[in-house]
């Protein structure tokens, strides 16, 4: 209990001194909404060690936290207004910002291979050229359904030479489980305890085409709010280094918060890099190329200025000095 009071008085002495939010600063603001994601590890971290709520309990501001089961959600409820962060993948609220949805990327909390196309053995599909003609479960809007979609273009195929099964990531394995489908364009950690409990078939694997795990905010948050959002990138600082440092502790939070044994957890946390927090060219380049595909597969409009749109998505002004 003392080195963690420790840890965190020390923490919240180096956000006064990097001039972080005071208490009056933000008399306006009373709560802060987060999401949590089992496809983001590091705010299981967060919101189990309490570090952002220790930091903001002086301000007399709550936190209140908000499960997002993919990237579609997080970004439905940031649209909304339901929360101020949200966890997506890149090319996500890339096409969400083009959709109309004011978000701004500005922390990137893993670099994963969290999606590849998943079969069953029996079912004799063994590359994406078998999909044609298939049933396929996706989320629409999600990472998966991008790496999905520039998957079958890679095959020279559409959208529209599948049958495309819309369903939340979790009913997806399912779905697949029974049969109801051929193949899921999947999500860790559900996609990993297909491959470990099912002997599901990764049978489409591009690590490259995987984009960034991003922390997302409400452009209006951030312009009326930059310290705050500061203060909450400070604490997402604090729980991936602690997370790295920690990996049994980061494995047993994701194992209680998922139910999922703990091979299953290790297989994902195998494919997730938490080492490069910062924002800028690298994901800007990653999104860019999905946002392209995305444009020749007509799911965004030809007219769409994809370069410029991810220019308006990535706000590089509020990137960490990383912690260890």
């Amino acid at each position: 209990m003392l080195a963690r009071r420790t840890v965190l008085s020390a923490f919240a002495g180096a956000l006064a001194l990097i001039g972080l939010p005071t208490a009056s600063d933000a008399a306006d603001v009373k709560e802060i909404r987060l999401d949590w994601a089992t496809y983001n590890p590091v705010s299981l971290v967060l919101k189990d060690k309490g570090f952002l709520e220790e930091v903001l309990k002086a301000k007399g501001i709550t936190v209140r936290w908000v499960q997002s089961l993919g990237s579609n959600k997080a970004l439905e409820f940031l649209n909304g207004g339901a929360i101020d962060f949200g966890s997506s993948a890149g090319a996500a609220a890339l096409l969400a910002r083009i959709n109309g949805n004011p978000v701004k990327v500005i922390y990137a909390y893993s670099q994963p291979e969290w999606t590849a196309l998943v079969t069953r053995k029996e079912t004799g599909i063994s590359s994406v050229a078998d999909l044609k003609g298939k049933r396929i479960a996706v989320t629409r809007g999600t990472d998966p359904h991008i790496f999905l979609i520039r998957a079958l273009q890679g095959a020279g195929l559409t959208e529209k030479d599948a049958k495309l099964v819309l369903l939340q990531h979790a009913d997806g394995r399912t779905a697949l489980d029974r049969g109801d489908v051929d193949a899921w364009a999947g999500l860790d950690p559900m996609m990993a305890a297909a491959e470990i409990e099912n002997n599901d078939v990764l049978f489409f694997r591009d690590p490259a085409a995987n984009t960034w795990g991003v922390l997302d905010v409400r452009e209006d948050f951030a312009k009326e709010h930059p310290d705050l959002v500061k203060t909450v990138i400070a604490a997402y600082e604090q729980a991936r280094a602690y997370s790295r440092a920690n990996p049994d502790a980061l494995k047993a939070a994701l194992v209680a918060a998922t139910k999922l044994p703990d091979p299953v957890i290790a297989r994902q946390l195998e494919r997730t890099d938490l080492g490069k927090p910062a924002v800028g060219k690298t994901q800007a380049d990653a999104i860019r190329a999905a946002g392209i595909a995305l444009q020749q597969a007509g799911v965004i409009p030809a007219t769409t200025d994809v370069a410029a749109a991810v220019d308006g998505l990535i706000d590089t002004q509020f990137n960490p000095t990383p912690a260890p």
